[in-house]
């Protein structure tokens, strides 16, 4: 409850409080340090996606800076020989405000990862933006199929649905990918599971049927509970290495992301980075509210 009511307080105060806890989670600012984050951890035989922070802009001239950015990060990440492709938000390129500027800016994006041999992956977002999102994706894939995939949240009641839809559209050619989460926007109960195991589930049945169906999945989790039931399905399934990898964010459950990289699993890495790291950084503070109690002992006992 203390840490709850902490989580609450901190967005509130001054952002270089909000960075005590921020580095942990964020590579840094700059393109720079999101290269030197995705090289280190390319050092420990773990592939990255690279992320600029930011969402729900509000003018069509923020989307065109987004454009830029994201056209300079993929020619520089590709040109440092980084290991790993790259995610963005379709509301960064004006997603609510006009669907065929944002489609143009993301597919210039992904025509230029199709150049360079990547990969960019439609990260979802709240239940507003699902099937503007879903479009969007269908758009892209007709055109570049091995080189943009989305994801898909286990929480929302319509995801089976929205897999089996892709699954059809597919007609069975295998060049669907998804990476799999729970799903962390607040959303009603009659669009989303509310109750925390009912949550796993489906998040598992989910899983199965993309195995099930030769689907790519990006299991991306870090509930050891799920982990585990992932290692059952794989082995049951008989999936190959090349059709699956797990997923994690930057700084959050190091140990267990080793254990997987251990067992010889592929594991790729959410690097996100850039200046607007607020807004993800107090997510993740309510998201995982046990951080604060540790941000308060950095501050009052290690100064």
């Amino acid at each position: 409850m203390i840490n709850k009511l902490i989580a609450n307080l901190l967005p509130h105060m001054p952002k270089k409080l909000i960075w005590v806890f921020s580095k942990r989670y964020i590579a840094g600012e700059s393109i720079e340090e999101g290269i030197l984050a995705a090289k280190l951890l390319n050092e420990k035989k773990i592939e990255v996606t690279i992320d600029l922070l930011g969402e729900f802009i509000t003018t069509l001239d923020e989307a065109k800076v987004n454009r830029d950015e994201y056209l300079e990060i993929i020619n520089r990440f590709t040109g440092e020989n980084v290991i790993g492709n790259f995610s963005l938000k379709p509301t960064m390129f004006g997603l609510l405000i006009d669907k065929e500027v944002c489609y143009r800016y993301i597919r210039e994006i992904v025509e230029l990862a199709a150049q360079k041999n990547t990969f960019v992956r439609i990260d979802m977002e709240d239940s507003a933006c699902v099937d503007l999102e879903n479009d969007l994706y269908n758009r892209l894939r007709a055109e570049f199929p091995k080189n943009v995939g989305l994801v898909l949240q286990a929480y929302l009641r319509r995801t089976r649905d929205d897999i089996k839809r892709f699954h059809v559209i597919d007609a069975g050619i295998n060049q669907l990918n998804f990476r799999l989460c729970k799903g962390i926007y607040v959303e009603s109960a009659e669009i989303a599971f509310k109750d925390y195991q009912e949550v796993r589930n489906h998040y598992l049945e989910d899983l199965e049927f993309m195995f099930k169906n030769h689907i790519y999945a990006g299991i991306a989790t870090h509930d050891k509970y799920l982990v585990e039931k992932a290692f059952g399905l794989i082995e049951k399934y008989k999936v190959p290495a090349h059709r699956y990898e797990f997923q994690m964010l930057y700084g959050v459950t190091p140990e267990l992301r080793q254990s997987i990289v251990n067992k010889g699993h592929k594991m790729r890495v959410y690097v996100p980075f850039g200046k607007q790291w607020f807004n993800y950084s107090t997510r993740r503070l309510k998201e995982n509210p046990k951080v604060a109690s540790d941000i308060i002992k950095a501050l009052f006992i290690r100064g």
